[in-house]
């Protein structure tokens, strides 16, 4: 069987890492033949990291993209990250996409927002009802979340299924208990963008809370030079370390505020904490609902009150942050681990590429 993947990103990005990169080694070990073709290049994401754009290269991306759609006629089942061609309405896409190649659309993140929202109306006009395109002729589309899943449906896709991103369990291990009177370590990964929307706001509440239990603030991939700042312990993201910077830490964050784009999120943050045995305070937004269990696993907090209380709790408490680590590596084991779904996500694209006209 020949796989065409139209990732959005190379293996830097992290949704094509961890939406279908990540599942390479299962689809090569069931004999099929991949062909990976990401949209943007690696300097693409450098730049907008540094929060600059490659305004001359969308031409570049366009011509390659084009090229990998001729190319994938020879194939027996397309799998497109959201989209195959940003930015550019349905009935263009439709052209370029093989006939008779049936295609796997994935969607983890509310992508169609960035354009049903955007403010220029002739965006919103235009690009408004693309994604629904995508999902409609799709044979399959897989949705990181219910909130996703549903948008297909109302768009009237034929098969939907509701895939988490998940970890691989190979990579993440539940850290031995640190000695009494360790620092209090609180943590944070993510990426620039994310860090300046979410977490810049909780500074002064974090600050206050470092100080009162005399702990850390790890924070890592928010684009500040590696290294400490008062309380703050700013670390650069990479794939090979992030796992055990994050086994360094005690609890885990991930604040939201309760937007349409925010309840497209597939809570990744969350489930790399949990596979490492971390209990976890978050917003009760989207798919952060499913994944804690308030008193079992974590808390979910909303106002700055409710932050602090369950940050005090878990602070004073070391057996509690153990016993809601444990719940929460259960849970990763139990449902979103790759280890579960390789298999699985294997089987649905064999399954679609057998629809092939």
């Amino acid at each position: 069987m020949k796989l065409t993947i139209l990732s959005r990103y190379s293996r830097m990005g992290a949704s094509s890492r961890l939406r279908t990169m990540q599942y390479l080694p299962h689809l090569e070990r069931a004999g099929v033949e991949v062909t990976l073709a990401p949209f943007f290049d690696d300097a693409y994401l450098r730049a907008l990291y540094a929060g600059k754009r490659d305004k001359g290269g969308l031409g570049r991306f366009l011509w390659r993209r084009l090229a990998h759609c001729g190319a994938a006629r020879r194939a027996d089942v397309i799998w497109v990250e959201k989209e195959a061609l940003p930015w550019f309405p349905w009935a263009l896409e439709r052209l370029v996409l093989p006939r008779g190649v049936p295609v796997i659309s994935d969607h983890d993140d509310a992508v169609f927002h960035r354009y049903d929202q955007h403010r220029n109306p002739l965006v919103r006009r235009l690009l408004g009802r693309k994604i629904d395109g995508v999902m409609a002729h799709s044979a399959l589309v897989t949705a990181g979340n219910r909130y996703l899943a549903e948008r297909a449906a109302a768009a009237g896709a034929a098969r939907i299924e509701i895939v988490p991103t998940v970890v691989d369990l190979d990579h993440y291990r539940v850290p031995a208990p640190k000695p009494p009177g360790s620092r209090l370590v609180i943590g944070w990964i993510g990426t620039p963008g994310t860090w300046a929307k979410y977490m810049e706001p909780m500074r002064p509440l974090l600050a206050a809370l470092a100080q009162q239990h005399d702990a850390t603030i790890l924070a890592v991939g928010t684009g500040e030079a590696p290294g400490a700042q008062g309380c703050f312990d700013f670390r650069a993201w990479s794939e090979d370390t992030e796992a055990e910077l994050i086994c360094q830490m005690d609890i885990g964050l991930m604040p939201l505020p309760d937007t349409p784009w925010e309840r497209g999120k597939c809570g990744y943050k969350l489930i790399q904490y949990m596979a490492c045995g971390l209990p976890v305070v978050a917003s009760p937004v989207g798919v952060n609902r499913d994944l804690v269990s308030p008193g079992e696993n974590g808390f979910l907090a909303t106002t700055e009150a409710e932050w602090r209380t369950a940050l005090d709790r878990l602070a004073a408490d070391p057996g509690l942050r153990r016993r809601m680590g444990a719940a929460g590596r259960q849970k990763v084991e139990q449902g979103y681990s790759l280890q579960i779904w390789g298999p699985r996500l294997v089987e649905m694209i064999r399954e679609t590429a057998g629809r092939r006209r």
